[in-house]
């Protein structure tokens, strides 16, 4: 069956297709049937099966024979070191962990924070709460105090497994005392935390509620693995609200095993067997999914890779990584392959691997824009496959099931919704738009396996976000279009649809325009007030390194460009070298903080932030065009 018979079945009998799914998963009860619709739009997949993450992502590949396969490969060019573990190895770490987690009080249900840089302890740790149905909540490791706390306060609880500290390009950062400071602002208190102690830092312990990692496990029997029922969350990851407060999504357990395990082949052309590298985060949704549970629960072998994509030591580090650990499909951001030809831009780095063993590079995080997919195309000789999911839906909303039935690539579109996901283009009084029109994306429910059922101790909010603005349908707060084959475009957040004089204009398509003149690296494009026509576009560029053109030059053409191929109704007069863009340690742009500072207006400093200093630098150069006044 080719990709269109099997998306139709997915959605014409989603109960059949997913009840075969989840045959590929080892289940201590099957569950008696996929979907449990819950009333009021609410819904639970294999909510009555029993089944354990951990068991597998680990435990039955070393039952089947193969435990000596590596599982998880560590890279860090930071330390200058390489390490592997096999699949027998790190059963046995993971058992003792949850041994030593088990010891200190914590169960099933129980929470457990996680803070934690790119390790193979980090991927350890999220597999011994797994295993003893304890819901972990990784925290970006290096996260303010403050930040921390809120979420300790929030998800409570009952241990903290943390690291002394992170490695930076040129610094050490100090995880120990942005731990004791959340502790010490949190209302909840932890009974315990279990501290990973590098040998870069060692961390003073606090007595009565510190331990160390290995001595907590001394002496303490290794734990087996716990069944849950399907519905039983795996684990919490907060993501960035409107409101300030982050949101807690809930990751149901059977659910993601079952998904994850069907995107490693049909999206990512991955054997049991093969390398798989996510150059992510395991603070983010796609550390969980592609650098943890994904390859594992499939039998792959996964990368934690410990640098930069530039600087550790040079541009050439993602193809030595790949050329050395013979990868066969590597994921990372656009914003990682900018960075990248920034620095490099006639790939002068890749000559010096042999990637011949990698068969596809894929991009999500950011929309990718068609300069830096035909760049890394022409320089890899390989597929570059976009594809667009969120932290809420866990894996790919639209992408190219390459594994299954490689579609053509049409440069700008992430290619075509998954199996399950019923993808719409609506107005804002929820009509279905014709092809080619923007519009509101949204999924119409029920949302397939793997999905947020809720959020954690917040299902009003859940509702209010994501259900009730299209009754019917999941809102993804993102605008785009479907073409009349099927293909979806995404062209922005539905807040970054500017109106420009009564004219919705993505600024996705304007990012697109300006990202394809020679001397841009990377861009953003911004709407901010203007008092006659509503709001205006202005463009922030970051230049090619080596470039030298006077600046005014660059920023005419620019606009120029702007207006030949989108229009004189894009009203693009405004276009801004700066130095670099305010970004997320995971690589997305800061682009609503970029309008309050141009308006003027006051704003949080937002939690993900990479480096603070660059808004100071941005306000500055905002200013020598007449933006960010006081």
């Amino acid at each position: 069956m080719g990709y269109a018979d099997i998306y139709q079945a997915s959605l014409k009998d989603p109960e059949g297709f997913w009840m075969q799914a989840a045959d590929a998963i080892d289940w201590d009860r099957k569950p008696s049937q996929a979907l449990f619709d819950r009333g009021e739009h609410m819904y639970e997949w294999y909510a009555d099966g029993l089944v354990n993450g951990c068991y597998n992502a680990v435990d039955r590949h070393v039952i089947a024979g193969r435990g000596d396969q590596p599982a998880i490969i560590h890279d860090s060019p930071i330390t200058g070191t390489k390490s592997t573990l096999t699949y027998a190895e790190l059963q046995t770490k993971v058992a003792s962990l949850a041994g030593a987690l088990t010891a200190q009080g914590v169960g099933k249900g129980d929470r457990v924070i996680i803070y934690m840089p790119m390790i193979p302890e980090a991927l350890e740790a999220m597999l011994a709460c797994a295993r003893i149905g304890a819901v972990h909540s990784v925290v970006f490791g290096g996260f303010a105090a403050n930040e921390l706390a809120v979420r300790i306060d929030d998800c409570q609880p009952k241990a903290i497994l943390a690291a002394s500290c992170g490695l930076e390009p040129g610094r050490v950062v100090h995880y120990k005392p942005l731990l004791d400071g959340a502790i010490d602002l949190a209302t909840h208190k932890p009974n315990v935390c279990l501290i990973f102690q590098r040998e870069q830092e060692k961390a003073a312990l606090t007595p009565g509620r510190d331990l160390d990692w290995f001595a907590a496990q001394e002496g303490v029997p290794p734990a087996e693995c716990v069944p849950v029922e399907g519905n039983h969350p795996a684990y919490i990851l907060y993501t960035s609200g409107t409101t300030g407060a982050p949101k807690g999504v809930v990751r149901p357990t059977a659910g993601h095993l079952v998904a994850l395990n069907w995107t490693m082949k049909n999206i990512y052309q991955c054997d049991p067997g093969d390398v798989f590298w996510a150059a992510s985060d395991v603070g983010w949704v796609v550390g969980h999914s592609y650098i943890c549970y994904g390859p594992l629960i499939h039998g792959n072998t996964t990368i934690v890779f410990e640098g930069k994509p530039v600087g550790t030591p040079d541009a050439g580090t993602f193809w030595r990584v790949i050329s050395e650990h013979n990868v066969r499909s590597f994921f990372t951001a656009p914003t990682a392959i900018r960075a990248v030809k920034r620095e490099d831009p006639k790939g002068e780095e890749r000559k010096k691997y042999d990637l011949s063993c990698l068969r596809a590079l894929y991009l999500a995080g950011e929309r990718a824009d068609p300069d830096t997919i035909e760049w890394a195309g022409k320089l890899l000789d390989i597929p570059v496959y976009d594809h667009w999911w969120q932290t809420e839906t866990g894996w790919t909303i639209a992408g190219n099931p390459a594994g299954l039935e490689a579609l053509p690539v049409k440069i700008g579109s992430p290619t075509v919704a998954m199996p399950g996901y019923d993808v719409c283009i609506l107005d804002d009084a929820g009509h279905p738009v014709a092809p080619g029109e923007l519009g509101a994306i949204a999924v119409k429910l029920p949302l397939p396996p793997g999905t947020l059922p809720t959020l954690w101790n917040a299902t009003d909010r859940f509702k209010k976000s994501y259900l009730n603005t299209f009754p019917g349908y999941y809102e993804t707060g993102d605008a785009g279009m479907i073409d009349e084959d099927g293909y979806l475009y995404i062209m922005a957040r539905t807040d970054d649809v500017i109106n420009v004089a009564g004219h919705r204009l993505s600024t996705g398509a304007m990012e697109e325009v300006l990202a394809a003149h020679p001397d841009v690296a990377e861009c953003a494009v911004v709407g901010v007030t203007d008092q006659l026509k509503g709001q205006s576009p202005l463009g922030l560029l970051c230049l090619t390194t080596g470039v030298n053109r006077p600046h005014t030059e660059i920023t005419s053409e620019c606009v120029k460009l702007v207006r030949e191929k989108i229009g004189p109704v894009a009203a693009f007069k405004n276009a801004l070298v700066v130095d670099r863009l305010p970004k997320t340690r995971s690589g997305k742009i800061l682009r609503g903080t970029v309008v309050k500072i141009a308006d003027g207006e006051e704003f949080k400093m937002p939690a993900t932030i990479d480096d603070p200093a660059i808004l100071d630098e941005i306000r500055e150069a905002l200013q020598t065009i007449g933006y960010a006044k006081a």
